[in-house]
């Protein structure tokens, strides 16, 4: 794909974390900003998952919505917790802290929408199956085929069988018009954002020698407008937010409780699910 797999020139044993042992060494250059931080930009940008994740997180609790979901959001936060921890410092462990639970996340959507309603219907069932899938996957990961593609395609199958049984669940519902226009606009921002994610992730693997190059010669500060694989994560994250807000006002609808909440946003930017504002009689 063009990502640098090998950067000897800062991947010696004299940084903090010692050399690479990743699989994967990404497009920005190690250690430039700091001797403590491999790959600077794409550590800091994984505050965007857990900022986006926290706040999700406090919503679902602050308003008594269910373990499911608010299981859903902490792991947004590992995800971004665990990217953080291997672009930092570009280990196979932490790699897999990265990679895994991308899955697991997946797999916890695919669970919330299958046992939507406010009892389980399918007792142990449902989470031994997924449980064993996801075991399965990060068994031939780990120990069979430890190539970043399996892990992508792996990745891929699981997001999109969460968002296939999220439609199923929409076309087994009587929405009214709000709804609908609430969760169409969380879905097209979803998809937009995973999907720009996307294509920055895919320029930065093609073009990563033309874009050092760019980097070099613009230099600080605006070079970070460069680092692409920073803005895949940036993108994804709220990707991943406002889908699993899609997730999140799916069940609040299955339970009846649509008409009581919205979509506000925290500082202008972080979107959230929050009770309406009752109306003002005069």
């Amino acid at each position: 794909m063009g990502m640098i797999i090998v950067d000897a020139a800062r991947n010696s044993t004299s940084y903090f974390w010692g050399e690479r042992t990743s699989t994967i060494d990404w497009c920005e250059e190690n250690y430039i900003v700091s001797n403590y931080i491999a790959e600077f930009w794409n550590s800091i940008t994984n505050g965007v998952f857990v900022a986006l994740a926290l706040l999700g997180m406090h919503t679902t609790i602050k308003h008594h919505q269910g373990k499911r979901v608010f299981a859903c959001y902490a792991a947004l936060m590992f995800v971004g917790c665990g990217s953080a921890c291997f672009h930092a410092t570009l280990k196979y462990t932490t790699q897999l802290l990265d990679e895994l639970p991308m899955l697991y996340l997946c797999g916890l959507v695919l669970y919330a929408l299958v046992e939507i309603d406010k009892e389980t219907k399918h007792g142990i069932k449902a989470p031994l199956a997924l449980i064993t899938m996801q075991a399965t996957i990060t068994a031939i990961y780990v120990f069979w085929i430890q190539s970043p593609v399996f892990h992508q395609v792996a990745f891929a199958l699981t997001a999109f069988g969460g968002v296939g049984c999220g439609l199923k669940r929409l076309n087994e519902m009587q929405l009214s018009r709000r709804t609908k226009r609430i969760l169409g606009r969380m879905h097209l921002l979803g998809h937009v954002g995973m999907w720009g994610g996307f294509f920055v992730w895919n320029l930065d693997n093609i073009f990563c020698h033309r874009l050092r190059s760019y980097r070099s010669h613009i230099g600080s500060p605006l070079d970070v407008f460069f680092q692409l694989h920073g803005w895949w994560h940036i993108l994804t994250a709220y990707g991943s937010t406002y889908l699993l807000l899609w997730v999140h006002f799916i069940r609040l609808a299955r339970l009846g409780h649509d008409h009581l909440f919205t979509v506000k946003y925290r500082l202008g930017f972080l979107p959230y699910i929050a009770m309406k504002a009752p109306k003002k009689v005069d």
